[in-house]
């Protein structure tokens, strides 16, 4: 990972972080943008990244521009599909309208961090006075108060990292008891330190945190498997950053029908023992390592037995149940090199 070079830079007469070093060139391209003076004093730059939902993403953004609290913040929206940029497109349609300032940029290269590190580097290349980074997903809306909150937490809270509440909303009314399953569930209730973060579904993250850790800020590798956030807040934590959850910085997800099918389900919970596999597996390198990786996850299939009769019960689902198993069976998939790549096809998750 690259480093920071030095501690301060000066820029416009204002001292700077230097932040990370950037040793190839941009991937993205700019294609829509407010006036440079107008983003010169903002401190919080909140990215969407999208692919193919410009309906979805046009409801997010007005849930971004119906915030309460009076903050001023940008947005930086980054397009991952290179050739139609329908997302693209109506971001700076509605930019041009005065819906939201900020900028609208490109990555045409696929794959889910590949455009964060585009938009996380994006933020820290245009905008002097930055502070701290959020994020939300194109299939997702932000209640009137999550930027208040969150921005409130992290003027008093210890922590660099902070995390919120998403709440899923699921297109198919009848399968709404799946939100008591993992797979839909925040990993906190209530608000304050926390061991780790997960997700970047929804986040606050200190600039001192990517000025720390280097570009390019997720491993790539993990593009179509998903985990490439875990894996950041892996190494953030390693490296001793400080973790917050704050309940009231609250988003909605939208679940189409897909989502509460059993097969997506079932992918979903393979995924993420594969992920918890794969990042183990970096923690302990060599054969020693494997093995002790090895030995959790069939100790987590043979646990998953009285855990999963215990979550069935509890949520009065066998469905549901079947989770933990799930996770430990994508564990040892993962050993023979079985990757559940569910964002292969993201218009598909």
């Amino acid at each position: 990972m690259a480093s920071q070079t030095s501690e301060s830079a000066t820029e416009g007469g204002r001292d700077q972080p230097a932040g990370p070093a950037f040793g190839t060139p941009e991937s993205f391209a700019v294609v829509a943008s407010s006036a440079p003076e107008a983003l010169a004093e903002i401190t919080s730059v909140v990215c969407v990244p999208t692919f193919k939902r410009p309906d979805m993403l046009e409801a997010t953004l007005r849930s971004l521009a119906g915030q309460k609290g009076g903050h001023d913040f940008a947005v930086i929206v980054v397009e991952n599909e290179g050739v139609e940029r329908a997302g693209a497109i109506r971001a700076s349609a509605l930019l041009a309208n005065g819906l939201f300032k900020g900028l609208v940029i490109v990555e045409p290269r696929q794959g889910n961090c590949k455009a964060y590190n585009a938009a996380w580097r994006c933020a820290l290349t245009r905008f002097p006075a930055l502070e701290h980074l959020l994020g939300i997903d194109d299939d997702e809306e932000a209640e009137p108060g999550w930027l208040d909150a969150f921005v409130t937490a992290a003027g008093t809270a210890p922590a660099e990292l902070f995390g919120g509440s998403v709440t899923a909303v699921f297109a198919d009314t009848s399968r709404a008891w799946l939100s008591a399953h993992p797979v839909f569930r925040s990993h906190y209730g209530t608000s304050g330190p926390v061991p780790m973060l997960y997700s970047s579904a929804n986040y606050l993250i200190r600039r001192s945190v990517l000025d720390r850790l280097g570009f390019p800020f997720l491993d790539e590798s993990f593009d179509f498997t998903g985990g490439g956030d875990t894996d950041f807040f892996t190494r953030a934590k390693a490296a001793g950053f400080r973790f917050w959850w704050v309940q009231e910085a609250a988003q909605r997800e939208t679940m189409p029908a897909r989502r509460s099918e059993f097969a997506w389900i079932n992918a979903r919970g393979l995924r993420n023992g594969s992920i918890s596999a794969a990042i183990e597996r970096r923690q302990k390198p060599g054969a020693a390592g494997r093995l002790r990786v090895m030995a959790k996850s069939l100790a987590l299939l043979a646990a998953s037995i009285p855990r999963g009769l215990a979550l069935g019960f509890q949520t009065r689902s066998g469905l549901i149940g079947l989770y933990h198993a799930q996770v430990a069976i994508g564990r040892l998939m993962s050993e023979f090199g079985v990757a559940n790549e569910q964002y292969r096809k993201p218009e598909k998750n």
